[in-house]
């Protein structure tokens, strides 16, 4: 028996599922970065940190070689992200941050699938590729690889739909993303 006023403390079960739970409110973070060693460890350890799940991450040059451009994609309705990205701008490599509206922004993923492809199924798989703009990256005997790049949202339905064919092997590369419009970075 508790005394009143004070709380009863959580079970494993409820904690487990309040960490495991999802809002729906995706962030888009892109983060202009001066292309250093170690950048990307500090950046992934402060969200780490703070309990945050990055779902996806991609990293690459921009037109200047001295920056790179971190982009990532978490649910931020479990934690306030205001914070988190406060502290990114001290990090001393951080030159700017940007919280993308997924509703004002053009985002990508790149995807690559080995699909079982004998005589039986070549014929439904290739008809499939066709549907999503999927191309035909590589051929033998017995799979193919197909290159998918679209939303999150066509590479999962895409994956839905050949999973059952016979999907040996699938690698993506998490979301890329721009603002839409004229805008800086």
């Amino acid at each position: 028996m508790t005394e009143r006023g004070t709380k009863d403390l959580p079970s494993l079960e409820e904690l487990e599922a309040e960490v495991g739970r999802r809002t729906g409110r995706k962030h888009i973070l892109s983060i202009l970065v001066q292309n250093k060693p170690g950048v990307l460890t500090r950046v992934a350890g402060l969200f780490a940190r703070r309990g945050f799940n990055i779902d996806t991450l991609a990293v690459g040059p921009t037109d200047d070689d001295a920056i790179s451009r971190i982009t990532l994609t978490l649910d931020g309705g479990v934690h306030p992200i205001d914070q988190v990205t406060k502290q990114l701008d001290k990090l001393v490599n951080v030159l700017k941050i940007r919280d993308l509206e997924p509703a004002d922004t053009v985002a990508r993923e790149l995807a690559l699938f080995k699909l079982t492809a004998d005589s039986a199924t070549r014929a439904e798989v290739l008809q499939i590729c066709e549907i999503f703009r999927g191309k035909v990256v590589d051929v033998s005997k017995r799979s193919l690889v197909v290159e998918i790049t679209g939303t999150t949202d066509k590479v999962e339905a895409f994956e839905r739909m050949v999973r059952p064919l016979g999907l040996i092997e699938m690698v993506r590369t998490g979301e890329i993303a721009v603002a839409r419009g004229r805008s800086e970075t």
